[in-house]
């Protein structure tokens, strides 16, 4: 009854189902698999990883491999006390600590994603074009090969606010910046591997452990990209990644051109530590701590994966469902790193093709209905409408997460489209192309 209860409300629903697709992930590689992807090297860095010999933290995966063998031979009874133990436990704290809590020394750092009068302080009166980036792994190729394709036409808006979720906090920094990191983004979406973000390492809160990921990021996001962003920033633009707070349970919005401003090793931390969090599935990947301060004590929340409550972020919900304030925006693009559709597929008569499979059309249908709520705000608000989509025909063999050839693929297409002129649509897919439809929006129907 529990699990019907969760997938009758939409959060719980899209709560439920991730964190069984994290489990069924878990369960579904095979047990050599982590040789292979362990000695596969860190192509895009500008200093390689070679084998996994060079790693860090290799001794303590020894030692650990010792006990787990010691253990087999040993009775549990005569077992270290140390192999018992879980992580150290965390400070308590309350719903009220919660809700004051703040980044020391960085009061405007973040803000909750619901509370709409946070946000509108954050982005001011920003008019101009927003983006939207979703989550979708390595579909996010797709949405590095719009912006290339974009660039390239000569199409590009210069986007005076950039949100990024997921994948998409991943390539936010990038598409902030603007077209002289083209480069870049298309290196981050055809030159990685699955190796490149987690290997297979269970932690204390996660099936796998994603320091390959935390490297990458610790090189790519150095103190002379944080500059260009600050820069920025006091221009007036934004760029806000999301985050979801595991405790509160609550989306989380960091301004990360105010962070930026700060403009010292801390507020580099934290920039990472964010990029990392936004993209960490619950159970499938650990969460990433953050030390915030509040009623005169310090505590760690826990972080997670920004889609969790949606697979994109524009605005707190109250103001899209219509609470009286215009949402800024002149122009609302969505690019969404994935297929709408969840397509055809036989199912296996298997517990884990069964459940993965409703997992598959659930989120689907979570991700219609986000695009379709944003594309009736934007006609509330009189603001333009675009929004663009991995084809439902790339049909590219994909062999295992984050292929090489098949994200190279996807990302010639993003290219082609963002060139051609024909990626972005300003009606979504289903709803009828009216004269009215196309007026609220500003665009016409392709």
């Amino acid at each position: 009854m529990g699990v019907m209860r969760a997938f009758m409300d939409p959060a719980g629903r899209r709560a439920l189902a991730l964190a069984l697709t994290t489990s069924a992930l878990a369960l579904s590689f095979p047990a050599d698999a982590s040789t292979a992807l362990g000695k596969r090297p860190l192509v895009i860095t500008p200093v390689p990883v070679a084998t996994q010999k060079a790693q860090p933290h290799k001794p303590q995966v020894r030692k650990r491999a010792r006990q787990q063998v010691t253990a087999r031979r040993t009775p549990r009874s005569a077992e270290p006390a140390e192999t018992e133990q879980g992580p150290p436990a965390r400070r308590p704290f309350t719903a009220a600590d919660q809700e004051a809590a703040a980044i020391p020394g960085i009061p405007d750092a973040r803000f909750f994603g619901d509370a709409e009068k946070d946000f509108l302080r954050a982005v001011g009166s920003v008019e101009g074009a927003w983006i939207a980036l979703s989550g979708g792994g390595e579909e996010g190729a797709f949405g590095a090969g719009l912006m290339a394709g974009l660039s390239q036409a000569g199409r590009r808006p210069d986007f005076a606010v950039v949100t990024g979720v997921s994948t998409g906090a991943l390539m936010a920094p990038y598409v902030f910046l603007g077209s002289r990191y083209d480069a870049a983004l298309k290196a981050n979406y055809t030159g990685i591997t699955a190796g490149d973000i987690f290997e297979l390492a269970k932690t204390p809160e996660s099936f796998f452990d994603t320091w390959p990921l935390k490297k990458l990021i610790e090189k790519q996001v150095t103190p002379e990209l944080l500059g260009e962003i600050a820069a920025e920033h006091r221009k007036g633009r934004r760029l806000l990644v999301i985050t979801t707070g595991l405790d509160s349970g609550r989306p989380v919005v960091w301004n990360i051109g105010a962070i930026a401003g700060r403009g010292d090793e801390r507020a580099l931390r934290l920039v990472r530590d964010v990029l990392l969090a936004s993209s960490s599935i619950p159970g499938f990947f650990p969460p990433v701590h953050i030390e915030v301060e509040a009623n005169g004590k310090t505590f760690s929340e826990m972080h997670a994966d920004g889609t969790i409550r949606a697979p994109f972020y524009i605005a707190p919900e109250s103001l899209l469902a219509g609470s009286g304030v215009r949402l800024p925006a002149a122009q609302l693009y969505v690019v969404v790193n994935s297929r709408l559709g969840a397509g055809f597929e036989l199912t296996s008569r298997s517990p884990l093709s069964v459940l993965g499979r409703a997992i598959t059309v659930a989120l689907k249908a979570t991700l219609r209905g986000e695009i379709l709520r944003a594309y009736a705000a934007a006609r509330r608000h009189g603001t333009g409408f675009q929004v663009a989509l991995v084809p439902s025909d790339f049909e590219h063999p994909c062999h295992g997460v984050f292929d090489t050839a098949c994200m190279q693929a996807l990302y010639e297409v993003g290219v082609k489209q963002g060139t051609n002129g024909d990626a972005f649509r300003a009606i979504p897919p289903g709803i009828p192309a009216t004269s009215s439809a196309m007026g609220m929006t500003g665009a016409t129907a392709r």
